[in-house]
């Protein structure tokens, strides 16, 4: 009989008052930083995630969906790492497939461009028909930064106008279950071998009459083309991943406290009243408001005055003509006040630190930035842009590539040696790729074009490194260049690339005199 590891929620304190360690996601620690907490437990990463993955994805949802600095701060991570989307440069092994290095580059030329016509059709790339590859990739990025993994299904069926079978299927995180039973290795709805290794996915899922039911779906088939992919990133003995916002969900909540009750009491303050200065005895004003004293005749008449004299403003209120003797005030604004600024900055550049980027980024504000300064920032973030692009966007675009180059050889629509078999004997070496996305940001592109132009000057740098750090392909530099220049010679135009020597030095003097200027 199958038993279930329950989740047992972590206590702070006991009935007698003692308090009882704890550690994980979420917690609660007062006003104080969380690395002072009186003995901190030590648990296996996995416990804290199963307690914690529940509510951190759904506050991080939620964050995602109302809070503009938090959606505009993810949308602009994933434009720094995949900008329109991922490009394959494949680079085959040639030796391991059977090719000489001439035909194995044909051949991955050939499979790139098949490749890119098939991302580019809706129809043909997505399961459901509706993104284009890139458009998945970014959807994959966002469910990462919101729950902190992404699941996709790979299925394979016919449709009509579209020649290959092969499609993928985003699935939304909450949908794997968090199911536990150790006893049949089974770690929040990944079954495990005795390895580790994922064998099958458990999904909650609802049929067609809204009834929910547990399906499970193996990792892989028979022939190791993966079914499901699960992408995550974390620490040893993790089954699922978390939400990179899980350590600053409580500075969100701050920052929207600070700017709401910030935001209210500048409403507050902003409200302004007409007041009468009156020398009458406080007694005497009381009497008027509440009783029949001679102060009741003036008190009318001011009335029946204010009722039938004023100044329109549009839509805005009014202003009106006083009676004789009053004075009307206005209260302006008094917040937010100075310590409101430097605060809010403080929180959203932790926010911008844990979402891996620059606070300028996340917030739009470059006042007081410099050249120097942006530098240094894009060089401490551009590593973890690297990073999540090699290991988050870049797993998913390869096992995509895999199942559809398999299906491209296995029908013969592209031609390998020895066929499919052959292929899934050498299909490390045949599938070997390279995945270009945006170039590294830069502040001033004569300096960096200057610094390119100094290193492959000292043989230190070669032209396709200097294509790739800009999000280009040699190749298709290359390609480009030939075409342009068989067009001008046919034409008999001359070709701008071949300067001479004194146009050369010249065009540099000016760009040198137009760079002192600013």
């Amino acid at each position: 009989m199958r038993t279930s590891v329950p989740v047992i929620p972590r206590k702070t304190g006991s009935a007698d008052g003692r308090a009882v360690p704890g550690a994980g996601y979420l917690r609660n620690t007062g006003s104080g930083p969380a690395v002072f907490m009186a003995g901190p437990a030590l648990r296996d990463i996995s416990d804290d995630i199963r307690q914690a993955w529940t509510p951190a994805a759904a506050r991080t949802i939620e964050a995602l969906q109302n809070n503009g600095w938090i959606a505009g701060g993810v949308e602009a991570a994933i434009s720094t790492i995949i900008g329109t989307g991922l490009q394959l440069n494949a680079t085959p092994d040639h030796e391991a497939i059977g090719m000489t290095a001439s035909e194995a580059a044909k051949w991955a030329r050939r499979v790139e461009r098949r490749y890119e016509a098939r991302c580019r059709n809706a129809f043909e790339c997505d399961a459901g028909g509706r993104w284009t590859a890139g458009q998945m990739e970014a959807a994959h990025l966002r469910q990462f930064f919101a729950t902190g993994e992404g699941i996709t299904q790979f299925l394979m069926f016919s449709r009509p106008g579209v020649e290959s079978r092969t499609r993928a299927r985003l699935l939304p995180s909450h949908w794997l279950c968090r199911d536990t039973d150790v006893s049949e290795r089974l770690h929040q709805g990944v079954r495990l071998d005795r390895h580790g290794a994922p064998v099958s996915y458990r999904f909650r899922l609802k049929d067609g009459n809204g009834i929910t039911s547990d399906v499970e779906y193996r990792a892989r088939d028979r022939f190791g083309r993966p079914i499901i992919k699960h992408i995550f990133d974390g620490l040893p003995g993790q089954h699922r991943g978390i939400t990179v916002f899980a350590p600053v969900l409580k500075t969100i909540q701050n920052y929207d406290r600070l700017s709401g009750s910030t935001l209210a009491a500048s409403f507050l303050h902003a409200m302004f009243a007409a007041t009468i200065e009156s020398d009458y005895p406080t007694e005497d004003v009381l009497s008027a408001i509440g009783g029949e004293t001679p102060m009741t005749g003036f008190m009318k008449e001011l009335t029946g005055w204010h009722s039938n004299v004023d100044i329109k403003l549009g839509d805005y209120g009014r202003i009106p003509h006083l009676f004789a003797g009053e004075k009307l005030n206005l209260q302006g604004a008094k917040y937010p006040n100075a310590n409101y600024e430097p605060l809010a900055n403080f929180l959203l550049r932790e926010i911008a630190r844990c979402l891996g980027c620059l606070f300028e980024d996340l917030t739009g504000d470059y006042r007081g930035a410099t050249y120097s300064s942006l530098q240094n920032g894009i060089a401490k973030i551009w590593p973890i842009t690297q990073y999540r692009r090699k290991h988050i966007a870049v797993p998913y675009k390869q096992a995509d590539y895999e199942a559809w180059l398999e299906e491209e050889i296995d029908t013969g629509r592209t031609p390998f040696p020895g066929g499919i078999r052959g292929f899934l004997n050498s299909k490390a070496a045949a599938c070997r790729a390279e995945w270009r996305g945006p170039p590294k940001p830069v502040a001033d592109e004569l300096k960096a074009a200057r610094a390119d132009e100094i290193y492959y000057g000292l043989g230190v740098k070669t032209q396709g490194r200097i294509a790739a750090d800009r999000g280009d392909d040699i190749e298709d530099i290359h390609e480009g260049l030939e075409r342009e220049r068989q067009s001008r010679n046919e034409r008999n135009l001359p070709h701008p690339g071949e300067r001479s020597e004194d146009a050369r030095i010249g065009t540099d003097k000016a760009i040198d005199e137009e760079r002192d200027e600013k």
